[in-house]
């Protein structure tokens, strides 16, 4: 197979993944986070289906003390995306920071920010709620997987919702650093490698009802790091799954990616 032939089917497994996988899936890939919450790759996550339940159950999460991130059913480059915690005046005041580029931090009425959610529940819009992750300060690990296996990593500080510095005003927060690129063999990813391939995939799979073959070609999941354990290893939270966009990725996608490609051409 020439290199030529290889390009095309890179870039049709690339621009067009929906016609690898089931529409539902596609279509429902944030709700993936709650529905997926007891398989130990994510908890204390909730779904709003309506901005009345977001209005009471929201504040029901804050008075505990901890930021929680809010993330609209669809979109991307941060829009939608809100750490949202409690303010300490008061249960009618929240401070605020939207993940998309060159926002701010800004304390609001409760109902103002209600309001700004109003537009996420039209139509089949929802919110996932998810807990704020403290060490996002060492970035998001990108797995890239060709159907089941993980054929590279991505290493990025994705400071969207960093906090600025101690002493400094909000404006004052660091920018996202650029995204690395690694290998499927990088040492200190072992561990997530292992338990995504061998535990996180295939319980995935039977919560959601998707058979191996259905998945696509070409995806990603992207893991923040979670709370040490007792015995200070690594545990990984899941952030965000992506079926479409997924370019760039490792060169050491390549072949696989093309191999599964031509695979799929042929079935």
């Amino acid at each position: 197979m020439s290199i030529g032939q290889n390009d095309k089917m890179i870039a049709w497994a690339v621009v067009r993944p929906d016609t690898l996988i089931d529409q539902d899936w596609v279509t429902e890939y944030k709700e993936v986070l709650f529905q997926t919450r007891d398989m130990g790759w994510g908890d204390d996550i909730y779904l709003y289906t309506t901005l009345r339940e977001l209005r009471e159950q929201l504040p029901l999460r804050l008075v505990e003390g901890k930021p929680r991130v809010l993330k609209q059913y669809r979109g991307n480059g941060g829009n939608g995306v809100w750490k949202v915690e409690a303010h300490p005046n008061g249960r009618a005041l929240v401070r605020v920071r939207h993940a998309l580029r060159g926002s701010v931090e800004e304390e609001l009425s409760l109902e103002e920010f209600l309001a700004r959610c109003e537009g996420y529940f039209a139509g089949p819009g929802r919110i996932i709620d998810q807990p704020y992750q403290e060490r996002l300060t060492e970035g998001m690990i990108r797995c890239y997987l060709v159907r089941d296996r993980v054929v590279g990593f991505g290493h990025q500080l994705i400071n969207a919702l960093f906090p600025p510095p101690p002493g400094a005003p909000p404006s004052e927060a660091p920018t996202p650093g650029p995204r690395l690129y690694y290998p499927p063999t990088r040492p200190d990813f072992q561990p997530l490698k292992a338990r995504l391939e061998e535990q996180w995939l295939p319980a995935m799979q039977q919560v959601l009802g998707i058979d191996v073959q259905a998945l696509p070609v070409i995806w990603d999941a992207d893991f923040l790091y979670g709370p040490k354990t007792a015995s200070g290893e690594d545990t990984y939270v899941l952030c965000e799954i992506n079926v479409s966009s997924v370019h760039p990725f490792p060169d050491e996608a390549l072949e696989p990616l093309a191999r599964e490609t031509a695979k799929r051409l042929r079935s």
